[in-house]
């Protein structure tokens, strides 16, 4: 059936925002690439950077191969559980599903690796990023996906046959991308144990600051921007008018998202440099930066579907789950070197709980039923009137991506270490792994370089000599 001129302008306008927001999410990845960098020491930059540009490059294979499928698959017998079809795009595009859709939901999937690479860096072998970069955009993420996002999902607000009478709102995903990809990294953290200096023999934390604060602060901004098409973007159409009002569709919705973004992460980076003033003593922009992403990463599930108002108050809690969780860490001795279990799996758990406290129904049927009046009626945040059903779905979205991943991810990273291909030996820890694994640093001069080797034949000779 031809379509008309107004239908294909408006197909044209919806594709352009779909692709534009995928640009903006995978512009993410470089952010990810300069936070991670300037969080590091200077001898494990290159190593860092090289590991955000595989994540994409491995990312892009294992989603285009099979996670696509198993995320949105929907073949005659719909599993909840699974995706069942469109392996290598088989098939695509569809009624549902194009090139369009595949490549915004392809950044959401590397950006999980990219998140579980920064909790283990500076003593991670590279082979190992390969194989759990692999595994995790590929299986267990898109598990998650195909419950949150996909209409046969278990969990999916969009199911028929929705959880508790409401499913779990995970709108950008709070639990899917960022609950997955801060416990896949607590995973490893543990398994992996502390990098060498991390605490001393009596159990003290020894404070090992990144190399480049200027690094962190460009990645933070360069991230703010991405999450304009993270969150504002997971609407997929822009041009979908709300028939109950005579100016209002998508495109309102998507202006009050990137507002309510914007609110947290500001409100969550307020918090945080005050929390740290008190606490430590000083202004540290380190910690304002990921108070900032921490109140990000909670809104993230709600954007859609809050107030404006309420986003500051999903801010001001991130940023005290996110301080908490970084002194239990310490006291743990769980070392991460960019507080990413912490920052996003701890506020990411807050963000789907703060969802079910704060929804507003009129919100969740814009969200989800393009504002048709017929559906009301739907589950909406206990704090303002909806009762328990959508806690009830946040609560089980919650422990059911805890489990799946510890009995996914955890695994995997034991049997890396058991098999001796996990961590790095002690001697390339120490000298670095940019000149102990990739032939030389990632700078001509640095503040490390009167004892360690400056090329790679001068770290072979040290290690032969050791």
């Amino acid at each position: 059936m031809e379509l008309s001129w107004e239908s294909s302008v408006e197909e044209s306008i919806n594709a352009i925002y779909l692709l534009f927001s995928a640009y903006l999410v995978f512009v993410m990845q470089l952010g990810f690439a300069m936070l991670c960098a300037g969080s590091v020491r200077a001898k494990n930059a290159m190593n860092i950077l090289l590991t955000n540009v595989v994540d994409a490059a491995v990312g892009s294979l294992s989603y285009f191969l099979f996670g696509f499928a198993f995320a949105f698959g929907e073949g005659p017998n719909k599993n909840p559980f699974i995706g069942t079809s469109y392996f290598a795009l088989k098939d695509v595009p569809t009624a549902s599903y194009d090139y369009s859709f595949f490549l915004y939901q392809w950044a959401f999937a590397i950006a999980v690796a990219g998140i579980t690479s920064g909790s283990i860096a500076e003593r991670t072998q590279f082979g190992a990023y390969l194989i759990f970069s692999f595994f995790l955009s590929g299986f267990v993420y898109p598990v998650v996906a195909h419950w949150v996002w996909s209409s046969s999902g278990w969990l999916s607000p969009n199911s028929s046959h929705r959880l508790f009478g409401s499913g779990a709102i995970d709108f950008a995903g709070s639990g899917a991308v960022h609950l997955v990809g801060g416990i896949a990294g607590l995973w490893g953290c543990i398994i992996e144990g502390p990098r060498v200096g991390r605490f001393d023999a009596f159990g003290k934390s020894v404070i090992m600051r990144g190399h480049n604060a200027t690094l962190v602060v460009l990645g933070t901004f360069l991230l703010w921007f991405g999450w304009f098409g993270f969150n504002p973007g997971s609407f997929n159409k822009i041009l979908v008018a709300y028939p109950t009002t005579i100016d209002q569709g998508h495109w309102t919705s998507v202006g009050r998202t990137a507002v309510t973004t914007t609110l947290a992460g500001s409100t969550a980076g307020i918090v945080t440099l005050f929390g740290r003033r008190m606490l430590a003593g000083h202004w540290d922009a380190l910690a304002v930066c990921n108070g900032v992403l921490g109140g990000f990463v909670a809104i993230t599930s709600g954007c859609a579907v809050v107030e404006p108002w309420a986003a500051i108050v999903c801010g001001f809690f991130a940023a005290w789950v996110l301080i908490g969780l970084n002194v239990l860490a310490l006291k743990l001795k769980i070392d991460d070197p960019l507080e990413a279990a912490q920052l996003h799996g701890g506020c990411g758990a807050w963000g789907l709980i703060f969802t079910g406290l704060f929804a507003k129904e009129e919100f969740v049927v814009q969200a989800y039923n393009a504002g048709l009046a017929g559906a009301q009626g739907r589950a909406y945040g206990l704090l303002v009137g909806g009762g328990w059903g959508l806690v009830g779905a946040q609560l089980v979205e919650l422990v059911v991506i805890l489990v799946w991943v510890s009995v996914t991810m955890g695994p995997l990273f034991y049997l890396l270490h058991w098999l001796r291909i996990l961590r790095i030996s002690i001697d390339e820890e120490v000298a670095g792994l940019d000149i102990s694994s990739h032939g030389g640093y990632a700078y001509n001069a640095h503040e490390e370089e009167d004892t360690a080797p400056r090329f790679y034949a001068d770290y072979v000779r040290m290690h032969n000599n050791s």
